[in-house]
Formats: structure tokens, sequence, C-alpha cells
């Protein structure tokens, strides 16, 4: 059984208390990550808004857009066609999708590594965020990457001509090993939870 806890908050020793509030460290690296992601949001707007100024005949928005996503057509490009676009929007996907990460990692793992955000009661308070720790924040980490592996392998499949097929292959492999690895993360953590309330 565990032991009852009350309201009063346990007295630590010096080196304890020194180990304890060392968590704290990482509240710069955290806010470095909202400081990423802000860089990702501006990058978001400037990428859409050239697809914007493209889809009214802008050739320099079109320009900028062709050499960010690396597509290249041996006939001169003079518009937006349906591939431009495509991988136009598939990129702003991956934005979202690594800006979905990054709140996960912020958020998750602040929570879980230094201190309660208090937000219980709260109406915008995440669903997943009720029952987070480094258990369920790694199958989720791992979960969001292998969208974001996908992502990046369908952009590529989508511009296969201008991707060597080796590359093409060594991408299609590391996507197979990201599956791979996050099957790999929620098997160990469904023993583990079935060794807990077994040892419960």
């Amino acid at each position: 059984m565990k032991p009852e806890t009350t309201g009063a908050v346990p007295k630590l020793g010096t080196l304890s208390a020194l180990i304890f509030s060392s968590r704290w460290l990482q509240l710069p690296l955290y806010l470095g990550l909202i400081l990423a992601q802000a860089v990702y949001v501006f990058n978001f707007w400037v990428e859409l808004v050239h697809l914007i100024e493209a889809a009214f005949g802008d050739q320099h928005a079109l320009e900028l857009l062709v050499k960010n996503v690396g597509y290249q057509s041996k006939a001169e490009i003079t518009g937006l066609n349906e591939t431009i676009i495509m991988l136009v929007v598939l990129a702003l996907i991956d934005v979202v999708m690594i800006s979905n990460l990054l709140i996960m990692v912020i958020i998750g793992g602040y929570e879980t590594f230094v201190s309660r955000l208090g937000l219980e009661g709260h109406p915008d308070q995440p669903e997943w965020l009720s029952h987070v720790n480094a258990s369920v924040l790694k199958v989720k980490l791992a979960t969001a990457i292998i969208g974001i592996s996908s992502i990046h392998l369908l952009k590529s499949f989508i511009n296969a001509a201008n991707y060597e097929q080796h590359v093409l292959l060594w991408q299609t492999v590391i996507h197979i090993a990201f599956l791979f690895s996050a099957l790999a993360i929620a098997l160990a953590d469904r023993v583990m939870v079935h060794a807990q309330h077994a040892n419960d």
C-alpha cells in the first residue's frame, strides 16, 4: 500500500535540494525551443505568401518556391503546376507537424521534467497532457517523427525525377527504421506497464 500523503512539502537536505533544483537548468532549453517555433511560424507564412503571390502570376515568388522545394523541369516553368503546389503544401504540412512536435516537447517535457504547469481544469488543457509521463512522451514523439518522415518521403517520391535512386532507397530504409523504432518503444512501454501492474 502507498503511504498517505499530506499537504506538507517534504524538507530536503542541502545536496538533495541542489540536485533537485538543477532541473531548472532545462528552462532555457524550452525557451529556446519556443524561439525555434517562432522561426518556423515565420517561415510558414513566408512560404504561404510566396505560394499566393505565385498563384497570381508573380514570377519571382514562383522562382523562390521552385528553388525551396528543389523542383526541376526540362521545360521552362512559367507558372504553378500541380506538382509544385503539392510539394509546397507538403512543405507547409511538414512545418505544422514539426511545430506540433515542438509543442509536445515543450509542454510535455516541462511538465514531466521541470515543474507542473497547473493546467488542471483549464478548458484549453491538451487531452494528452492529463496522463503524460516520460514513457508516454517518448511514444508520442516517436509517432510524430514517423509522421514527419512520411511527409518527407512523400515529397521525395512526388519529386523522384530529381533524386538519385540510392537517395530514395536510403530515405525509405530510414523511414522503415523509424517505424520499427516506434514499435519497439511502444512495445517496451507496454511491457513496463504490465510489469508495474503485476507488481501492484
